[in-house]
C-alpha cells in the first residue's frame, strides 16, 4: 500500500484542508495498469478526531493491504458533517467537493458499486447521513458506534450545559433537525418506501457504548426495512480497541468487486 498526505484548497470552506489516501501499490516489475481506478471506501474520524484517526489507532493500512481498495479520510473538524449554523459548510464539501478533489488527484472509481462510506462515532453519523441521502453513489454504508438518532441525541444535549453541548449549538443552532438531511432515521424509512437504489447496510455498537440505546432504536428500524442489512452488537465501548476490530470486519464485509 502506498500512503499519500494530501493538503489541498477548498473553495467551499476556503481554507486549507486535510485527507489520507491509502492505495494499493502495484509491483515496480508490472508496473501500472493504465486506466486503472479503485473502489474507495470514504473513511470518516468521530468528534475529537481528524484525518490521521484511523492511522494512528488502527492498522488500517495493514488490514487493507490484499483488498485492491483505497481509502480516503478525510479531515472535516468537529462539524458532525454538516454546513454549521455558526461555521463552515461542511456537508456542501463532503458531498460536492472533496470526491471531486480526490478523483481529481487519484486513480478512484466513480461507479456507484465501487463507491463506500463508513466512520464511528460522528463519522458513523456522517457515513449514515452522506449514503442515506445520496444511496445512488454508495453500494455500502457502515456506522460504527455511530450518532444514530440524532433528534434524540440534540434533545438530550440540549438539557445539560458544557462542552458537547456548545459545539452542538455550534453546528445545529437551535434547528429541528426532524424531517431534514440530518435526520437518518427518517432517511432510512424514506429509502426503504422509495424505489432508488439502496445500499447494503452495517451497523456495529458495543453492549457497553452510551450510544447503545440510539443504535437499538436504529437497529428495530432497520430489521422493518428492505435493505440488505447486517449488525452486530456485543461487548465493547466507544473506544479504538472496539473500532480496531469492527474495521477489520466492514473491510471483510464490504462488496468489492
Amino acid at each position: 500500500m502506498a500512503l499519500f498526505q494530501c493538503e489541498f484548497s477548498s473553495e467551499v470552506l476556503s481554507r486549507s484542508v486535510s485527507m489520507n489516501v491509502i492505495l494499493p501499490q502495484p509491483s515496480y516489475k508490472e508496473g501500472p495498469v493504465r486506466g486503472k481506478l479503485y473502489p474507495t471506501l470514504f473513511l470518516l474520524h468521530g468528534f475529537s478526531d481528524n484525518h490521521t484517526a484511523y492511522l494512528r489507532s488502527t492498522s488500517i493500512e495493514r488490514y487493507a493491504a490484499d483488498l485492491g481498495i483505497a481509502i480516503v479520510m478525510p479531515g472535516l473538524d468537529n462539524s458532525y458533517y454538516t454546513d454549521m449554523a455558526h461555521g463552515g459548510k461542511y456537508w456542501t464539501f463532503l458531498t460536492e467537493e472533496l470526491p471531486a478533489a480526490a478523483r481529481s488527484f487519484f486513480p478512484l472509481s466513480e461507479k456507484r458499486e465501487d463507491n463506500f462510506v463508513a466512520g464511528h462515532s460522528m463519522g458513523g453519523f456522517g457515513a449514515l447521513k452522506w449514503g442515506l441521502n445520496f444511496p445512488e453513489r454508495f453500494a455500502a454504508i457502515a456506522s460504527m458506534s455511530g450518532v444514530t438518532d440524532m433528534v434524540y441525541h440534540l434533545a438530550n444535549v440540549r438539557k445539560e450545559p458544557g462542552d458537547k453541548k456548545r459545539s452542538l449549538e455550534l453546528v445545529f443552532g437551535d434547528a429541528d433537525v426532524s424531517e431534514t438531511e440530518n435526520d437518518v432515521i427518517y432517511k432510512l424509512e424514506r429509502l426503504h418506501n422509495s424505489s432508488s437504489v439502496k445500499p447494503m447496510l452495517y451497523q456495529a455498537c458495543g453492549t457497553e457504548d452510551f450510544l447503545y440505546e440510539h443504535n437499538l432504536r436504529f437497529h428495530r428500524i432497520c430489521k422493518e426495512t428492505n435493505l440488505d442489512y447486517t449488525y452486530d452488537f456485543g461487548p465493547g465501548d466507544h473506544t479504538w480497541d472496539y473500532w480496531d476490530k469492527k474495521i477489520q470486519a466492514v473491510l471483510k464485509w464490504l462488496p468489492i468487486q
